[in-house]
């Protein structure tokens, strides 16, 4: 929203804030298509956009039918390129991608299939040099309070528990030899 003053000869200010255009249903088809054109995008990403337009539920709802009807928005292939980027670009973990596929307005049935679909050594093979870095970064009094401060980084950066004990036992096995 911008603010416009408008001063008037009397000395009075008028403060009044733009608001967003209102947007058509085949305008938002228009745009969104564009948009989905370009890149992928969820069914959620669509409708808070519209929503944001001020289009009215009925209007969504058609609007996003025949988006999925034309193949412009693909819920299942979002969640399979959203899932595929965040673990090789941001190194997210299982649990962080949940969080951000559910704020994308994915259904639970679609990302669970999704995500297990993705095996836990593609997880291990982004966590390990993680693990290893970030146990030689640490600093601890002990082996133990290291490994504790590193679990606590993994587990936010959405990796399970049991895939951090088993690089972390890798990296400790490495610096014993």
């Amino acid at each position: 929203m911008y603010m416009r003053r408008k001063k008037f000869q009397n000395g009075s200010i008028l403060d009044s804030r733009r608001q967003p255009k209102t947007v058509t249903p085949s305008e938002a088809l228009k745009k969104l298509a564009a948009l989905c054109a370009r890149g992928e995008h969820s069914t959620g990403e669509a409708d808070e956009k519209m929503r944001h337009w001020g289009l009215a539920e009925a209007d969504r709802v058609q609007v996003i039918q025949k988006l999925v009807d034309n193949k412009f928005i693909d819920d299942r292939r979002f969640a399979g390129y959203f899932v595929h980027d965040k673990i090789k670009f941001n190194r997210w973990g299982r649990r962080k991608i949940e969080v951000a596929m559910r704020q994308k307005g994915i259904d639970e049935e679609t990302m669970r299939e999704v995500l297990d679909a993705v095996p836990d050594e593609e997880y291990l093979n982004v966590l390990r040099p993680m693990i290893e870095d970030k146990m030689e970064k640490t600093a601890g009094k002990t082996d133990y309070e290291r490994a504790m401060k590193t679990i606590k980084w993994a587990v936010g950066r959405g990796f399970s528990l049991d895939l951090i004990r088993q690089c972390i036992d890798e990296a400790e096995e490495m610096n014993d030899d």
